[in-house]
């Protein structure tokens, strides 16, 4: 008996030691593990320093690379590849949760960034939806990303500047590899690319965008410094930025817009079918096909003209749905504003009535401020209402940005509600600064986007509206199912612009057809989904899955579901592709039962 005794407990000591060891190799892994994303995100700033400014990260703001260019491609492969291989060597199965989860992320990053090569969309440097052209005034405006507080600022600033001639000129040649390689931008976005350019040449150099930090020179500068950085700011601008943009415009006028094709979807491109393809599932992170996702757009849009039609009936209308569109369009009673403040205004009165309900959904609030602000005049012709995140430290506020041409023409039925929901609180502005603040999260975590995730959030966010207390005027609901009907007319045209042939005129004649929109809208939508093939896919995607989540939940848990904390564990751990997102929230409510 004795002897057994003894073996057993030599037995249990082994055990013991066994599970000490495996623990403590375990938490090597979890340490390392953790080194390696910090040296990833590290170096990615340097490789990305206008990603590092956007976070709030002010080391690199004096630097502007040629990101595009072959040589800078193939030192990005290089870069993900060697993360890639080093993520392989350790075990996912030793790693606690949180670490399974970054694992997890970081594997489906780096493959998804390194198949991203595999077609040369560089020879497309921009579009006018989407670019360094457009963001660089924003950065130099001294109200966007770029800070200016300090000399070091405004020097940072210089230094970037002298880059931008490079960049441009880098554009033209790559527009010009394009061109002889059947990669070409649609003439018609083209058309909408020239005057963007155009808007920025000036002789009046006070009257450039680019000369805002000197308008709002910090009180804190000597007179002496003030008068200097005004001269060296007046002849930055009008021997450096000005010229450059001229080149672009004169570029894409004179030599670009002749050899640009009339076509509008991928389709049409060298190796544009695959490419799509793979846009699809870069975009909604799931394996779905083109066709799968056009048939839910037609489900989707048909859904959804039902319960239009019960609105219609609720407000007393007698004509069909298309003549009720027309009314919401046109009726004087949904254009009642006379200054951009008054809209402003507007959406501010949104923010104070749905505060009270959302301190009883969401446990989790963010610590970054929140502001509401009109889109600057030079790109507001071409902009949609938008959220730009805030800064990690709280330093720099989250903006919902507002373009506003004609405040008088602004119509209240366009989904004012909706969009407040979806683009800043509780959408972008809660997921966005929740994710940041989350100092338990790798960098890499806490700066990440997957617009599947991203605008799936904010899109389940817009159906939240009556339990917030909005959507009590059916006008207002119907301006809600208008914005939701328009995602699922995404899942439509997108599809049907690049891979099933349609013409840029077929696909706004659809969204007309299926929803209350005017055809400069209308335009403005359909091109910017030929510009940025694939993005429109994610947000009723992502959307249905939160609502499917949801849904299972509540019928899970019963009354151990709760609303708040649903919303609190989607949030916590930031952005992240669907299935990882499904397999995480299956433990959680796992844990709840």
């Amino acid at each position: 008996m004795r002897a057994l005794l003894f073996l057993l407990i030599i037995s249990v000591m082994a055990s013991c030691n066994t599970n000490t060891n495996s623990n403590t190799n375990a938490q090597k892994d979890n340490t390392a593990l953790n080194q390696l994303f910090d040296n990833y995100y590290e170096k990615r700033l340097q490789l990305f320093p206008l990603e590092a400014t956007q976070n709030g990260d002010i080391r690199y703001n004096s630097q502007l690379p040629v990101d595009f260019t072959d040589d800078y491609r193939d030192t990005l492969k290089q870069f993900f590849s060697k993360y890639l291989d080093s993520l392989k060597t350790y075990q996912r199965a030793s790693l606690n949760d949180n670490d399974k989860i970054s694992y997890d992320i970081f594997k489906t990053e780096m493959e998804v960034r390194l198949e991203d090569f595999k077609f040369p969309d560089n020879y497309m440097p921009f579009n006018q939806f989407a670019g360094l052209p457009l963001s660089f005034g924003q950065l130099g405006s001294g109200s966007g990303n770029q800070p200016f507080k300090t000399k070091k600022d405004y020097s940072d600033w210089q230094t970037r500047v002298s880059g931008f001639s490079s960049w441009a000129d880098s554009a033209i040649v790559y527009f010009r590899k394009g061109i002889n390689s059947g990669i070409v931008l649609p003439k018609v976005l083209v058309l909408k690319m020239i005057p963007q350019m155009r808007a920025m040449e000036t002789t009046d150099v006070t009257k450039s965008i680019f000369y805002g930090p000197i308008t709002n020179l910090p009180d804190s500068f000597s007179a002496v410094d003030k008068e200097s950085l005004k001269g060296i700011y007046s002849r930055m601008i009008m021997d450096q930025v000005i010229p450059a943009y001229k080149r672009l415009g004169d570029f894409l006028e004179n030599e670009y817009l002749p050899k640009a094709r009339s076509t509008a979807g991928f389709s049409y491109l060298p190796g544009g079918k695959e490419r799509y393809e793979y846009l699809v599932r870069e975009w909604t992170t799931t394996s779905k096909t083109g066709d799968e996702i056009y048939n839910l757009g037609l489900q989707e849009v048909s859904r959804i003209h039902t319960e239009m039609e019960k609105i219609k009936t609720q407000t007393g209308f007698t004509g069909d749905l298309n003549s009720f569109f027309e009314f919401m369009k046109t009726d004087k009673r949904f254009t009642p504003y006379k200054t951009p403040e008054d809209v402003l205004n507007a959406f501010r009165d949104i923010q104070k009535r749905i505060d009270p309900n959302l301190k009883k959904m969401f446990n989790r609030t963010p610590k970054t401020k929140f502001e509401i602000r009109q889109t600057e005049a030079f790109r507001a012709a071409s902009a949609s209402i938008e959220y730009q995140q805030g800064s990690e430290d709280g330093t720099r506020p989250g903006i919902f940005y507002v373009p506003i041409m004609d405040a008088t023409a602004f119509n209240t039925t366009s989904g004012m509600e909706s969009t407040f929901l979806h683009e800043a609180v509780p959408g972008h502005h809660y997921q966005v600064s929740l994710q940041q603040e989350n100092s338990d999260l790798p960098k890499f975590r806490r700066f990440a986007w997957y617009g599947a995730y991203g605008e799936g959030w904010a899109l389940y966010c817009e159906s939240l509206g009556k339990e917030l207390g909005l959507f009590t005027d059916p006008y207002q609901h119907m301006g809600a199912l208008g914005d939701e009907i328009l995602r699922a007319i995404r899942l439509v045209v997108d599809v049907g612009l690049h891979e099933k042939n349609w013409s840029r005129e077929q696909a706004i004649k659809y969204m007309m057809d299926n929803e209350s929109i005017n055809e400069h809208d209308a335009t403005s939508e359909i091109e910017r989904y030929m510009a940025i093939p694939a993005q429109a896919l994610s947000y009723k995607v992502g959307a249905i899955k939160l609502r499917e989540l949801r849904a299972r939940y509540e019928k899970e848990l019963g009354n151990k579901f709760n609303l708040a904390m649903f919303h609190d564990e989607l949030l916590k751990d930031g952005c992240m592709p669907l299935d990882v997102l499904e397999q995480k929230m299956d433990a959680w409510a796992a844990r709840m039962k």
